[in-house]
């Protein structure tokens, strides 16, 4: 099965992906009173809680912010931008177990498992997003120009978590293992991302991992734009070189590993 055929056949389940993502948001939350404000409640009680553990000890060091809710904003903005790629990889890093009886039972494309999980963690950050600007402003951050990067810088985040959240979801069919160390990854790379901290608050010896690390330069880029005023910088479009390839890569190893998936299930 060559790429084309494989869009195609997404495409042409297309009627199914939609439903499943309304039936996911409505399965989601379904009998809680406050529903989708869920969404919006959980990155806002961890940014408090970094608030008050460390905003005595980081806001003052926070440079080019002068602003009494400006490590607030830091915390809000890079936790956006991180919980996008490290939920979409996660999930998808699963997504093939954890739909193995329905692998089983129905026949749909393979591939469009992944993509209802993608369309609906990008749902479920758009609309973060949107809260996110509407909340930026009231912390004194008003919108620049800049703001319009945003679309590009999602794309690349979401395209870089979608690459790699397939090859590893494939690679853990057969070896499960795969699930177990990205957790433990995902912990490590949270903090090795300036999310609660400045770059330049490192100590020189680590300054060179962050280079390493692709999430450091999309969350770095997010601050950049959302609250420096400035632009994403060439490191964005080296990712989106970096997320396109990924992407062929993961595919590419989906459609060849495709048939075996279901009796390595």
């Amino acid at each position: 099965m060559n790429a084309a055929a494989l869009a195609r056949g997404v495409w042409q389940y297309r009627g199914f992906v939609s439903s499943a993502v309304r039936s996911e948001f409505r399965s989601r939350y379904a009998r809680s009173r406050i529903g989708l404000a869920w969404m919006v409640l959980h990155p806002l009680f961890l940014v408090a809680i970094f608030t008050v553990v460390l905003s005595e000890v980081l806001a003052a060091r926070m440079p080019g912010i002068d602003n009494v809710f400006g490590f607030a904003a830091y915390l809000l903005v890079g936790i956006m931008a991180w919980s996008l790629f490290a939920e979409l990889t996660q999930r998808l890093s699963t997504v093939f177990i954890d739909n193995a009886s329905l692998l089983k039972k129905l026949s749909v494309p393979r591939a469009s498992l992944p993509m209802i999980t993608f369309c609906s963690v990008a749902v479920t950050h758009l609309i973060l997003l949107l809260v996110l600007l509407v909340a930026l402003p009231l912390l004194g951050f008003a919108p620049t120009l800049h703001w319009f990067w945003l679309p590009l810088l999602f794309a690349v985040t979401a395209a870089f978590a979608l690459g790699l959240g397939v090859l590893l979801g494939t690679l853990n069919v057969f070896m499960r293992d795969v699930g177990q160390v990205l957790g433990v990854v995902l912990q490590l790379g949270f903090w090795m991302t300036p999310i609660v901290y400045h770059p330049t608050m490192l100590p020189a010896a680590l300054e060179p991992w962050l280079v390493l690390n692709p999430m450091a330069t999309l969350v770095v880029a997010y601050h950049n734009v959302l609250l420096f005023g400035a632009a994403p910088g060439m490191g964005v479009a080296v990712l989106a070189l970096l997320a396109l390839g990924l992407n062929f890569l993961a595919w590419f190893m989906f459609r060849r590993a495709a048939a075996d998936v279901v009796d390595a299930l």
